[in-house]
């Protein structure tokens, strides 16, 4: 097994650089109650490295697979679970943390290609240790290895954490349900108000024994350099731990921004020419090695969403990206939100999808529907997440600045949204830069949105930016690829 060292350091002793496992190069295959209040939770992968971030079922995952059979598919990522919940608590022991922290650069090596981890700013979160706060953890959601490398503080500071996590992460295998607990997580049912899990998190700020990691963002997003909007449900947990806190008189709860940024490492060309050559064949197309990667990369992008296009609107449709991946939004959630949720059309897709999800989802466990009810809503399902993941896709993304975790990303991308996982690029080597500490006061002024949250979001998107020019060089745009967005 892989073991972790400190490889150097910077001259700021709170700084370094972690080596995780290999260096070698290579391609390896791999809730709310109401909307204002909506969780963050981790919507990711457990430490057994299954791709599990998804809430479509197996036959919606191709960008034009239209097969179904059933009133739910054999095969299906088991994201929306259809019987009724249970909380699950996490394992408080910190034994169990301490012991499975040595093998969290193992698996971030072999499952996700990460084989170097830097710190900075640790001198914030040791001294908010030190002086006993209340912790809460809020980092940037791009990617499924998220969790892990959030993971590896218990390894480099020594104090264990709390995570909360979506309910479907422990459904997936015995062994995952008990590394997730034993790790710290607990669950969260994001198709309704999970006071349980609310609780939960209130209790271990309040208590201040670990810090609690929640990702605002509330769903992975595979853009490093942008931040969706966040949930406000951080700071509904924050304000009442902190509430809690100063009616004890025990202390201060506080929020630390914590910015998580990927650089690839590895021959770029490699890793995009190989599954841009599996994609292009899927769509029984020859390998368009002929054209330089950016332009390569729009033809796959345009040749998938008109396919879309054409499953929903029979025909496609040309122009930046942008408008046409709206259109395509508002075509799948309108009809859905006019159905269930009266009309609100209010909010980003992930707010609305959860929005559905919460509406439509109750029933299925009950085992009270129809065969050909329980068939109609899993398809809506599909059309949820297919919406969801669509705006994943940040206009200009790749024309504003072409760099190699940008292009990485987009192709990732492609392939999940197509096969429903993304092969493993390594190397890659992960900053994790944590913010001063936000003093979280009990009360929240009256109308619009949480002061807190503005600040998280401020502060978050400030790191992201500092941090999008500490990878590769930028590949040159095509004078032809300006007219589009990608």
């Amino acid at each position: 097994m892989a073991t972790c060292t400190a490889a150097s350091r910077r001259n700021d002793r709170n700084s370094g650089l972690v080596k995780c496992g290999r260096t070698a190069d290579g391609v390896h295959a791999a809730p709310s109650g109401s909307d204002r209040h909506a969780l963050a939770v981790s919507d990711t992968v457990g430490p057994t490295g299954k791709a599990q971030g998804n809430l479509r079922p197996a036959w919606a995952n191709s960008w034009f697979n239209g097969s179904y059979a059933s009133n739910r598919p054999v095969a299906m990522q088991r994201i929306v679970i259809d019987k009724p919940y249970e909380f699950v608590p996490p394992v408080r022991s910190p034994f169990w943390p301490w012991l499975l922290k040595n093998f969290l650069p193992h698996w971030l090596d072999k499952y996700y290609g990460i084989t170097s981890i830097e710190y900075r700013g640790l001198e914030h979160y040791e001294a908010s240790l030190r002086a006993g706060h209340g912790i809460l953890i809020a980092p940037n959601h791009c990617r499924p290895s998220d969790p892990l490398v959030v993971g590896m503080l218990v390894k480099r500071v020594g104090r264990p954490l709390y995570l909360m996590a979506s309910w479907h992460l422990f459904m997936q295998s015995r062994l995952q349900y008990w590394l997730l607990r034993l790790g710290g997580a607990f669950s969260v049912y994001r198709e309704g108000l999970d006071r349980t899990a609310i609780n939960t998190a209130i209790d271990a700020l309040v208590e201040g024994h670990r810090p609690l990691v929640i990702f605002p963002e509330g769903a992975v997003n595979r853009a490093n350099d942008r931040l969706e909007p966040l949930l406000e449900g951080t700071a509904l947990i924050a304000r009442s731990a902190a509430k809690k806190r100063s009616k004890e008189g025990s202390g201060k709860v506080v929020l630390h921004p914590v910015a998580l940024k990927y650089v690839f490492g590895g021959n770029l060309e490699k890793a995009v020419g190989g599954v841009l050559d599996d994609i292009e064949r899927r769509l029984s197309w020859q390998p368009q090695t002929h054209l330089p990667m950016l332009e390569r990369i729009r033809k796959v992008g345009h040749g998938l969403l008109t396919l879309k296009e054409l499953e929903y609107f029979d025909h496609g449709y040309t122009g930046d990206f942008a408008p046409r991946i709206q259109r395509l939004v508002d075509h799948l959630l309108v009809p859905l939100e006019d159905e269930w949720v009266r009309g609100n059309h209010d909010g980003g897709a992930i707010v609305r999808v959860k929005r559905l999800r919460s509406a439509i989802v109750p029933d299925l466990a009950s085992g009270e529907l129809s065969e050909a009810e329980r068939a109609r809503r899993w398809r809506q399902l599909a059309d949820c997440y297919l919406a969801q993941s669509l705006s994943m896709y940040p206009p200009d993304y790749l024309r504003t600045y072409p760099s190699p975790e940008r292009i990485l990303e987009t192709v990732e991308r492609f392939e999940e949204d197509l096969t429903d996982e993304a092969r493993v690029h390594r190397p890659l080597h992960v900053i994790v830069q944590v913010d001063e500490a936000i003093e979280v006061t009990p009360d929240r002024p009256r109308g619009g949105t949480d002061p807190l949250m503005e600040q998280l979001e401020r502060r978050l998107k400030a790191m992201l930016l500092d941090l999008s020019h500490e990878g590769g060089k930028p590949v040159q745009i095509p004078e032809s690829w300006q007219p589009q967005s990608v």
